[in-house]
């Protein structure tokens, strides 16, 4: 079992990488372990126009490699390794991935979240030939060609308005009556000639041969159908929080969101939640960053207690 970190960050967020910058100036020995790529779902942001410090605006990617290099120059490892549980014994915290066992006195859970899915005939299918969830990542595969944006919020407004740099035109298919996104955003969509909208209406299923061919939508209220053929469609719908590698190791809310107090520490002394899967988080990067470095400055406090009652056992 290695036990080398001193904290251990499970996960490559915005608030990972924050927890990460201020646990490392504390001089603790802090590894990440991401399973795929650091930045989460910042990296599908294109454009980033909220974070202070910024007027320029800046991408998503960018602002990733910035806090990556930043939290590399204090001396965080970065593995990447997938964490397929976490337990606790005899005050250490277990952390199983899959290559090795780690145990720590700080366990900080920024694991983000994941798309939500339709769960409609075709979305399965079809996902990589015209189902994406990340319009930044798959805008540019669909120059000139037809598309259906799923959703009603804040990310569904702005990736449909990110993807009229490429497509022909862009239809937002919303399952309510009015939007949930930011009126800053909602002007900027309404006024955009390439988007067209259609209220009350949801995804019936995703048809085509070998790629996406088309969409059949349901009106909500009549639940008369409709064919709108596509090439491309985008879901953003919400998402749900990495936390099934916990079990019921947790307290956690009806959509698996953790339970924390201020300083982001769960029920269990020594872990701590920030991001996208803590309870009542706002999900926006200052937000998250913010917790990120509650939990950091906590974890600090908690490791000088642990050891001024070590020294005082002597």
């Amino acid at each position: 079992m290695n036990k080398d970190y001193e904290v251990i960050i499970i996960g490559g967020g915005p608030a990972a990488l924050a927890a990460a910058i201020y646990t490392c100036r504390a001089l603790l020995k802090t590894v990440i372990f991401e399973k795929k790529y650091l930045g989460g779902q910042l990296v599908g942001t294109d454009l980033v126009e909220n974070y202070p410090g910024f007027p320029e605006v800046i991408s998503g990617v960018e602002l990733t490699e910035r806090m990556q290099a930043q939290a590399k120059r204090f001396g965080v490892e970065i593995r990447y390794e997938e964490v397929s549980k976490l337990d606790v014994a005899n005050g250490l915290k277990i952390v199983t991935t899959d290559t090795d066992t780690y145990a720590s006195h700080i366990v900080i859970l920024a694991a983000g979240a994941d798309p939500k899915k339709l769960e409609v005939p075709g979305e399965k299918e079809f996902y990589g030939k015209g189902v994406s969830y990340c319009a930044t990542c798959d805008g540019a595969f669909y120059r000139g060609k037809d598309v259906v944006v799923v959703g009603g919020g804040d990310s569904a407004i702005t990736e449909a308005i990110f993807l009229t740099k490429y497509v022909q035109t862009v239809q937002i298919v919303h399952r309510r009556n009015e939007f949930r996104a930011t009126k800053i955003y909602l002007d900027e969509a309404f006024s955009n000639p390439k988007i067209k909208v259609i209220f009350n209406t949801a995804i019936d299923n995703i048809y085509g041969k070998e790629k996406v061919d088309g969409v059949v939508v349901a009106n909500v209220p009549t639940q008369e159908k409709t064919d709108i053929p596509c090439q491309g469609v985008f879901i953003f719908i919400g998402s749900t929080p990495n936390t099934g590698f916990l079990g019921n190791l947790l307290c956690m809310d009806s959509g698996c969101h953790i339970e924390t107090n201020i300083h982001m520490e769960t029920a269990i002394n020594g872990i701590y939640a920030v991001g996208d899967i803590r309870k009542n988080s706002y999900r926006q990067i200052a937000t998250a960053i913010g917790e990120g470095v509650t939990a950091a400055i906590a974890a600090e406090h908690k490791l000088a207690e642990l050891r001024a009652l070590e020294k005082a056992k002597k």
